[in-house]
């Protein structure tokens, strides 16, 4: 049984899901437009044909995980707390998509280098703490687009330790009620 090649966007997005394991799991140093196609199983050339560059490809890393996260966020749903939501969107992308979290920092790390890149990171933030200042407005929490940085960068420090640090050795339910104790803590704080 042959494999099926994507076309078009989907192999786009096939291009940039193999450049993310690769930097996942390899580093920035693993990712080439070579190593890419052997990846996604493409035939060679078919990397650099659509992403000449590496600062291109290190940008559709950036703007795949923005879709994704996008697109895992949950939908605002009057019959579920935003406190719930904002906890589990916490517990759920450390346990369910270390790999985009371990590229999002290696990435994160290399814009500081890359003014291509680090627009493309700031970017997809903004969209995110846009995203969060919805559910913060939920919460009742004063002046919401504000208060979504600090709640961002609270939740991404437990989710970096999560798979980066000595959060890593923590159970399932030990995480868990830490992601749950300190978020609501931290809410309850911007709610005053």
């Amino acid at each position: 049984m042959t494999k099926q090649v994507p076309l078009g966007a989907d192999r786009r997005d096939a291009i940039a899901d193999a450049a993310i394991q690769l930097v996942a799991t390899r580093g920035l140093r693993g990712l080439t437009h070579r190593a890419v196609d052997a990846e996604a199983g493409l035939p060679p050339g078919s990397t650099s044909y659509y992403l000449r560059t590496r600062s291109a490809l290190l940008t559709a890393c950036v703007n795949r995980m923005l879709a994704r996260d996008l697109s895992a966020a949950p939908p605002i749903d009057p019959g579920t707390s935003p406190l719930e939501l904002l906890i589990q969107m916490g517990i759920s992308l450390a346990r369910d998509r270390p790999h985009d979290l371990i590229a999002r920092y290696e990435l994160s790390l290399e814009a500081s280098r890359q003014p291509e890149l680090r627009a493309a990171i700031d970017e997809g933030g903004r969209q995110l703490r846009a995203v969060l200042a919805q559910l913060l407005d939920g919460l009742g929490v004063p002046d919401p687009e504000q208060a979504a940085w600090p709640a961002a960068a609270m939740m991404d420090g437990l989710m970096y330790d999560r798979v980066a640090g000595a959060g890593a050795t923590l159970s399932e339910e030990e995480f868990e009620a830490g992601v749950r104790r300190s978020i609501t803590a931290l809410l309850d704080g911007l709610a005053r």
